[in-house]
């Protein structure tokens, strides 16, 4: 199974989330950009099986910044310093890709908005995580209590020395969000299931995060 599910994001009935973690048979001891270019088929056919084929994919650059764009389905792709995305829009499926660092899921449980973001060790000591809270909470409507926060596998101790899956839970604590879920997986301890930028020492793949507003909410 190439597609990680998360309990707590499938329970709203709006939202459709996964991680596609790694592509068997696909030679992604390459540079990124060719890795990326020799999995966007089978990432199409994933999200296609997660009944997103239709969906307009939207990428940021991932500079390991802070900036969180609010996307539309006609905004251009890959969002130019963005770490993170956020959509109030149907139809439209956010995506994030790493190798060790965190994506970190957030959802309003009913429905209005979602956000996806990259936080690897630069990104959390910078606060992207807090600032995609704020960029929420400014859906009218939307407080800190509502969100639904999920950290994906990431590396962690003892394959790396900073814990920033620990520092991301207590940051969304720290910002209000109390219904919080980390998978607790180190992506450096399971090579077989994941891509580990450390572990590979750069010529590696990338897993993709998605998250999607599929129906309006009720």
């Amino acid at each position: 199974m190439t597609r990680e599910r998360f309990p707590a994001l499938d329970a709203i009935p709006s939202v459709r989330a996964g991680f596609i973690c790694r592509i068997p048979g696909v030679d992604v001891a390459v540079e990124r950009e060719e890795a990326l270019r020799r999995l966007a088929a089978p990432h199409q056919d994933a999200l296609a099986n997660a009944g997103l084929g239709e969906f307009v994919f939207a990428t940021a650059e991932q500079v390991h910044g802070i900036r969180i764009a609010r996307v539309l389905a006609n905004t251009p792709f890959p969002v130019p310093g963005a770490d993170g995305l956020l959509t109030t829009a149907h139809g439209v499926c956010l995506g994030i890709y790493v190798a060790d660092c965190a994506a970190v899921f957030l959802a309003d449980r009913h429905g209005r908005a979602i956000a996806l973001v990259h936080s690897g060790k630069k990104g959390t000591g910078l606060g992207i995580v807090p600032e995609a809270v704020s960029a929420l909470c400014e859906v009218p409507g939307i407080s800190p209590g509502d969100l639904v926060a999920q950290i994906s596998p990431c590396i962690r101790p003892p394959h790396y020395e900073v814990d920033f899956a620990a520092e991301i839970r207590r940051q969304l604590a720290d910002a209000g969000v109390r219904d919080i879920h980390d998978s607790q997986t180190c992506t450096a301890s399971h090579p077989d299931r994941y891509y580990s930028y450390r572990l590979e020492k750069g010529f590696t793949g990338r897993l993709l995060a998605f998250l999607a507003l599929a129906a309006p909410p009720r």
